[in-house]
């Protein structure tokens, strides 16, 4: 365990978090770059006492337990938290669970793709960002609470006939999506909302339950699918991948071929946007 370090990067890493980052009220008084050390200890459910003393080098090795809670509380990647543990001489373990947060720069790729549609993904298939015409094709995923944005949810349990907007190939999505969500399973068997989507699945669909007997863990991407859209009608495309490794997380990019009618209607969805021309007004 290095004290020292560990005591400088623990200090160096409150000292950018501003209150307003973790919900707390600046107020008049405050001359505390970032947290103050007991809004830290607050966050981490240990004692200030205690983290005054990690952040004076004089403290005991941290447990694992606290060091999740310095990770939570400091809101470190997955790289500081890898850091974090071998400076209190605890190599680290597996993540807790997979990564909800995008990087910022992923988030302006997506913005960045006019032409096409674009979505990233988490280990578990929860919808984390979208640009406007991801929004446009697919639905407005901004309306939805956070559990309706997960696609494998939405394959096996969604509403009957508008389950997976009309693609053409939502059988071999399924099959491909089970077969990864087992192996994001072995990656994150502690992470309880992992176990809990699978059980959600189990116990709600015959059909995933019968994929994931079968313990497949490898899939083949698609390379094209259609989209069935209520306004402009099928939408063909195709669909390319880009894994983000460090987040454990992937970029999904839609794009027409040149000249198609499928083109043309990828344009017209992203002048249209969200709204719903088949709906009588």
């Amino acid at each position: 365990m290095d004290r020292r370090q560990l005591a400088d990067f623990l200090r160096s890493r409150r000292e950018r978090i501003t209150p307003a980052d973790v919900g707390l009220p600046a107020g008049p008084r405050r001359r505390t770059p970032g947290l103050r050390r007991e809004e830290v200890a607050q966050l981490a459910f240990i004692s200030t006492e205690y983290y005054t003393r990690l952040e004076q080098a004089r403290g005991p090795r941290p447990s694992r337990e606290v060091l999740a809670g310095l990770t939570r509380a400091l809101r470190l990647s997955d790289v500081e938290r890898d850091h974090l543990h071998h400076l209190a001489g605890a190599p680290p373990g597996p993540p807790p669970g997979p990564s909800r947060e995008v990087r910022p720069s992923i988030l302006a790729l997506l913005h960045r793709l006019p032409q096409a549609a674009a979505i990233v993904l988490s280990a578990t298939y929860e919808v984390l960002a979208w640009n406007d015409l991801a929004a446009a094709l697919m639905e407005d995923f901004s309306a939805l609470p956070r559990r309706d944005r997960n696609l494998v949810r939405r394959a096996f349990l969604g509403p009957a006939g508008r389950r997976m907007y009309g693609v053409s190939d939502v059988e071999e999505f399924s099959a491909s999506a089970v077969r990864n969500l087992r192996a994001t399973a072995g990656r994150y068997p502690d992470d309880p909302e992992v176990t809990a989507l699978i059980r959600e699945l189990l116990d709600g669909s015959e059909d995933f339950a019968r994929l994931w007997a079968a313990h497949d863990v490898c899939a083949a991407p698609s390379l094209c699918k259609t989209f069935r859209h209520p306004v402009v009608g099928p939408v063909s495309v195709n669909c390319d991948v880009l894994d983000i490794s460090d987040r454990d997380q992937q970029v999904v990019i839609y794009t027409a071929d040149p000249g198609t009618p499928s083109e043309n209607a990828l344009r017209l969805l992203s002048v249209v946007g969200t709204q719903r021309m088949d709906v009588p007004l």
